[in-house]
């Protein structure tokens, strides 16, 4: 049945089932086009708006929404103004929306990760820095880390699960930061 919900809502909304990938576009203030700001807000914002919009009318009491936001929601780094900004318009929108939605019985949460170590972070190194760089720069992130280390991608999904489940069935309207601590010192 889930499968079948997920599948109505992800045709009636345009957008795929699952979406995980960080758009935004990298440009400092006085270098930011019209162009970047529509593609990075309309995949971030406008994109959860109108995937989540008509999930809501499809969930049973108990349902649960977890949105992917970004510890840039709240520490945007320098020439990260558009991703984060979006990001937190994200953040905005459920907490907002748990009132809109009060007494239905659905959750909403956000989880915000920091770096996770993804085939499009080490390309994204590549690109940026080349091939024979990118396991220095990930060791390196992770050194900035209260952990020493950055995520790996399971340790999203198991957070994700959490708070899709029982166990954090009165949580609700939270942004969850999965980032190690990054985001709290």
């Amino acid at each position: 049945m889930r499968s079948r919900r997920r599948s109505a809502c992800s045709r009636s909304s345009g957008f795929p089932e699952a979406r995980a990938t960080p758009v935004g576009a990298h440009a400092a203030l006085g270098a930011i086009t019209e162009e970047q700001f529509d593609r990075t807000f309309n995949v971030n914002a406008k994109g959860v708006l109108f995937t989540v919009q008509p999930a809501i009318a499809l969930l049973p009491p108990g349902g649960t929404v977890v949105i992917i936001g970004s510890t840039a929601s709240i520490q945007p780094p320098a020439g990260m103004g558009l991703y984060g900004g979006s990001k937190a318009a994200v953040r905005a929108f459920i907490r907002s929306w748990i009132q809109d939605i009060k007494g239905s019985g659905i959750r909403m949460n956000v989880l915000s990760p920091g770096a996770v170590d993804t085939e499009s972070l080490r390309s994204a190194l590549a690109m940026a820095q080349g091939v024979d760089a990118v396991p220095a720069a990930v060791r390196k992130m992770g050194e900035g880390n209260p952990t020493g280390r950055i995520a790996d991608p399971r340790e999203m999904g198991k957070a994700a699960a959490f708070l899709a489940g029982d166990a954090s069935g009165f949580i609700t309207g939270v942004e969850l930061f999965a980032d190690g601590g990054m985001a709290q010192v």
